[in-house]
């Protein structure tokens, strides 16, 4: 698809006006128009490696902020590389409940840095989370988790290299986030995140479920042997 802004100022998407892509705000996969960029007359004076570009997102309005590298500057166009650099990144996500705020605190910073390709700081702050869980449910569940893991590794088919560092990140040292904290890499950061989403919804988000599960069964249970003809009625 070439994308290039003519001598009007007006930004093409191939043979459109508008183009698509995930929005970082509403998390939809939507039409975005373009709201800002520099003008022609300052891109063929200036000659720009690169050029930032304001989309609006047409599902939630919201801003998105773009970069483009520049290809060719021509009299009636300048021609920018077909793939934008996103400024912002959508978060990654995760369902909080049932998990206690101290350590939700610290994995939502976690998956920010996650976002932001900060890993060592992800991995740092992924070790904080789980060492307030620790703190939080005793060694008896630390034990339990350890082993509820390591069964992740065969399921989910990941070298034992990668996934001892992962472990090790979780489980090795104590609060203080710089004690043996090893350096992760790419592809080892994704599998520390999807382990540790797997790890608190072990620790809390599954025993929650189930809680709260029971609970509504036990009210609607109650709530039938009250009723005429119920349970309670019968001889």
């Amino acid at each position: 698809m070439n994308v290039f802004i003519d001598s009007t100022g007006a930004m093409h998407f191939g043979g459109e006006r508008e183009t698509a892509r995930n929005c970082p705000h509403c998390h939809a996969f939507s039409r975005m128009a373009p709201q800002a960029m520099p003008t022609f007359d300052e891109l063929l004076l200036q000659k720009p490696r690169s050029v930032g570009v304001v989309l609006r997102c047409l599902a939630c309005n919201a801003p998105v902020f773009l970069r483009y590298a520049t290809r060719a500057f021509a009299s009636n166009r300048v021609e920018l590389a077909p793939q934008a650099f996103d400024v912002e990144r959508p978060i990654e996500k995760f369902a909080f409940n049932y998990v206690p705020e101290d350590v939700e605190t610290f994995f939502r910073e976690a998956l920010v840095c996650y976002s932001h390709n900060q890993f060592q700081a992800f991995a740092s702050m992924c070790r904080r989370a789980a060492a307030v869980t620790f703190a939080d449910l005793g060694n008896p569940t630390k034990l339990r988790l350890f082993d509820s893991l390591s069964d992740v590794r065969e399921m989910a088919d990941i070298e034992e290299e990668t996934f001892a560092v992962v472990m090790r990140i979780i489980f090795t040292g104590s609060a203080d986030p710089v004690v043996d904290l090893p350096f992760i890499n790419t592809y080892q950061a994704a599998v520390l995140l999807e382990v540790m989403k797997d790890f608190l919804y072990q620790a809390y988000v599954r025993k929650g479920r189930l809680q709260h599960a029971m609970k509504v069964r036990r009210f609607f249970v109650q709530e039938q042997r009250t009723v005429p003809g119920g349970e309670s009625g019968e001889k």
